[in-house]
């Protein structure tokens, strides 16, 4: 009987995989233990073993294309056996499997296709679970093969991708291993690489404009290919069928009005509530919003219906859903683009009198020279999505404690003459917090929901201070490391990190975090939690201060720190106790080499 080889979860991170190469191919006599394919996932390039003797039967995605966890890779079986059944109606027999792998990708087709199109596309409903980011599409109604190519994820954080430039042309000939386009997240500016040959037919966003994981960027095929029936899935980035876009035209022109007219709204509530509820829609009903804005409605229990969209054509996107308030306040994210047309709003409502006039000059925008707007870049997005959930979801409390550095002061200089590279005191301070961490691991946990994870390896983030905020590379396995190691690595992260050059793997990881900002002149901050992490450190400048030394008051070089910790996770004697163990070392670094 024909057994189906399905995506294994290969780490505890992993949601998908990308078939690297395929080891065997279609007809191939194999055997229990035959390596099929190297997968690559989010932390590296594995081996997909065969448990089954047989013959493979079927292969799903190409060389390069991403499957989900338990989504389907192969079938292997007897030879001429029918697996037709087991893609579940996904092709009416057993088809060449050039024609599997498009089919998926159609699945979410009939909740926006028209009704003329549903009962072809409707059997590829059920192996949904191999979407892709660059993933084929159905071909076409006119028979010429295209494919929709989908923002990827290329972080663990990454919920949306902001295109910095396009770097082909719609019309322009593109061939697999092409870069398409530079891609802005919340970490560094990568690219987007093509796995296509053909003709870029469509580019959805233009440079500067975000999409959320997994929507439309562009479509690549042959030339003529009908590209309308593929915008029209449900996670398309903007869907342009000419007949929605003229009748999603009226309702945010509305919107503008009825936000800089308050007046309208108190006068006459009802004519106010039509524009603010009026929703981009198609003929049939189906609201435009990204799949990230659904989920997070979803989550808060908003009704799309009652949100106004911002985005192309009027789409519903992440920053609406967030920006919405039940009632008058819906229109309010609009309010303040809304003041350039101001001038026309008595046009609008012929109704309002010269005085309801006064109120809304009392509530008018300031003049715009007198401020400066500035687009929230994808790192400050997320920056300040983790950093809130941080602080007010994990239990934070602060331990304080001051460390005479003279003893520090003096090996740095004997250590600089003998070191490769120059050893700063934040070198210092990581080294001998890996040593502390080694023995307080209670320090070194994560908080998982349900269980406290005590992590065997000491990761310790460094956060790095870059134009648009903040990034954390990691030096892994500190402890294990020399002085001049850990300067050369944090030196060269850092370097990478400002030039947005970081690798998702750089900056993965970590299981304590330091952030120091004594170079700054600072003398004690506290610092906010680097979840699932359980603590921060935070590390202050070192500053001469009077200090009683064998009963005489003498001036000291003190340098504060404080540590930021999970109650859920630590308990104040266990912070304390990591700190005087880091105490200990730095004030007598000879210590930390033992």
């Amino acid at each position: 009987m024909a057994e189906i080889i399905k995506m294994p979860k290969m780490s505890d991170t992993m949601t998908e995989g990308t078939i690297a190469a395929w080891l065997k191919k279609v007809g191939d006599k194999v055997k229990s233990g035959d390596i099929l394919a190297e997968v690559e996932t989010d932390k590296a390039t594995m081996e997909l073993e065969n448990y089954e003797d047989g013959v493979l039967l079927y292969i799903g995605p190409k060389e390069q294309e991403s499957v989900v966890v338990d989504g389907i890779l192969a079938i292997v079986g007897k030879e001429g056996e029918d697996f037709s059944a087991l893609l579940s109606g996904a092709q009416g027999g057993a088809e060449a499997p050039k024609a599997d792998a498009p089919k998926p990708e159609a699945a979410p087709a009939p909740a926006a296709a028209p009704a003329a199109e549903a009962p072809k596309e409707a059997p590829a409903a059920t192996p949904a679970p191999t979407p892709a980011a660059p993933a084929p599409v159905a071909a076409p109604a006119n028979g010429k093969k295209a494919t929709v190519v989908r923002m990827p994820k290329m972080s663990d954080t990454m919920t949306e991708g902001t295109i910095a430039a396009w770097l082909k042309n719609v019309g322009d000939k593109v061939k697999s291993g092409d870069i398409l386009a530079e891609v802005e997240t919340d970490k560094a500016t990568m690219e987007l690489e093509n796995y296509e040959d053909g003709t870029l037919l469509y580019t959805g966003p233009k440079a500067g404009e975000a999409v959320a994981v997994d929507g439309i960027l562009a479509i690549i095929g042959e030339e003529g290919a009908d590209i309308q029936a593929l915008l029209g899935e449900p996670s398309g980035d903007a869907a342009p069928v000419p007949e929605a876009a003229a009748t999603e035209a009226p309702a945010p022109a509305e919107a503008p009005k009825a936000a800089d007219a308050p007046k309208v709204a108190e006068d006459a509530p009802a004519t106010a509530a039509t524009p603010v509820a009026a929703t981009p829609a198609a003929p049939g009903g189906r609201i435009f919003a990204s799949p990230l804005a659904k989920s997070i409605a979803k989550e808060k229990g908003i009704n799309l219906a009652q949100v106004v969209g911002s985005g192309d054509n009027g789409r519903i996107v992440q920053r609406d859903v967030e920006n919405f308030y039940p009632g008058a306040a819906a229109p309010a994210p609009q309010a303040a683009p809304a003041a350039a047309p101001a001038a026309p709003a008595p046009a609008a409502a012929p109704q309002a009198t010269a005085p309801a006039a006064q109120p809304a000059a009392s509530v008018a925008a300031p003049a715009s020279d007198t401020y400066t707007d500035t687009p929230v870049s994808q790192m400050r997005k997320v920056i300040a999505k983790r950093l809130s959930e941080s602080l007010f979801t994990a239990p934070h409390f602060y331990l304080t404690m001051e460390i005479n550095m003279d003893k520090a002061i003096e090996a740095r200089v004997k250590l600089n003459e003998l070191s490769p590279i120059k050893l700063s005191f934040n070198d210092l301070v990581l080294k001998s917090a890996a040593v502390a961490l080694r023995q307080h691991p209670a320090i070194n946990s994560s908080w998982m929901g349900d269980k406290i994870r005590q992590n065997k390896v000491i990761n310790i983030g460094v956060a790095v201070a870059v134009d648009e905020g903040l990034l954390v590379p990691v030096i892994r396995n500190a402890d294990q490391k020399g002085l001049s190691q850990i300067a050369t690595e944090v030196k060269e992260l850092a370097g990478r990190a400002k030039t947005k050059k970081l690798q998702p793997a750089e900056w993965e990881g970590s299981t304590f975090t330091i952030s120091n900002l004594g170079m700054f002149g600072i003398d004690e901050f506290t610092a906010i939690i680097n979840t699932p992490d359980a603590c921060i450190l935070a590390v202050g400048g070192i500053k001469q201060t009077p200090i009683v030394k064998d009963g005489q008051i003498v001036v000291g070089n003190i340098m504060k720190v404080t540590l930021s910790c999970d109650h859920r996770v630590v308990d104040g004697a266990t912070g304390a106790a990591f700190l005087q163990t880091l105490k200990g070392l730095l004030e007598d670094p000879m210590r930390m080499l033992i």
